[in-house]
């Protein structure tokens, strides 16, 4: 049986400045939502795909997760 996990929640986010402010642009707080529903659902599809093909279920989300900690911004944030 498939370990039951907790549904992400992006609505529920509360998103924050690099400053640890929070960010309260409903505008934004929108965009942000929206994109990482679109990303969920394409994580998502991209993991049935490969259960479906026949790949090992836990190696396509450590592959997951490795893809999105490589992933780095042209814009690059102060410290």
């Amino acid at each position: 049986m498939a370990e039951s996990r907790a549904p992400f929640d992006s609505d529920a986010v509360i998103w924050r400045t690099p400053e640890g402010g929070v960010v309260s642009c409903v505008e934004k707080i929108k965009v942000m939502s929206q994109n990482f529903r679109e990303l969920r659902q394409l994580a998502k599809d991209t993991l049935e795909d490969a259960i479906l093909m026949g790949c090992d279920e836990a190696q396509v989300r450590a592959e997951l997760a490795r893809l999105m900690e490589s992933i780095e911004s042209e814009y690059r944030q102060k410290r």
